[in-house]
């Protein structure tokens, strides 16, 4: 059972935790921009969302019998699965480089710039929401 809090800051937490792991992405698309043969990655916010939103709650993530699972401690985990987040998507490739790279600068800058905007969005979203709360409380 969630409480107050929870209800009221639960959806914005999420969007942050779902933010935070696509920035990473992107950075790390950033930084391999030379590395050969590297793929460029990202999520699908959306569907992450609802996964997220699903688990938060307590709801059964549909699982995929095809996704593969670690079946021994020291195997490693799938490097395009991100934890409670399902599996990181692999970007189309615009433009193809001759050591097979397909990170595309532009478009993952863009992302990444639009990525942070959102994420100081729902920051600003979250310190609304204290700031009502606490006038309410000290009844301001």
């Amino acid at each position: 059972m969630m409480n107050k809090l929870d209800q009221a800051f639960g959806f914005h937490q999420t969007a942050l935790s779902v933010r935070n792991q696509r920035q990473e992405i992107l950075a790390s698309n950033i930084a391999n921009a030379d590395t050969p043969h590297y793929k460029a990655k990202d999520i699908n916010f959306q569907s992450a969302m609802q996964s997220a939103m699903q688990a938060q709650v307590g709801q059964s993530v549909g699982t995929d019998q095809t996704s593969m699972q670690q079946t021994h401690a020291q195997h490693l985990s799938a490097p395009n699965t991100i934890p409670g987040l399902g599996d990181a998507l692999y970007r189309p490739i615009i433009q193809g480089s001759v050591d097979g790279n397909t990170v595309d600068m532009d478009v993952e800058r863009n992302a990444y710039v639009d990525n942070g905007i959102r994420y100081e969005a729902s920051l600003t979203m979250i310190n609304g929401q204290i700031k009502k709360m606490l006038s309410a409380i000290t009844g301001q």
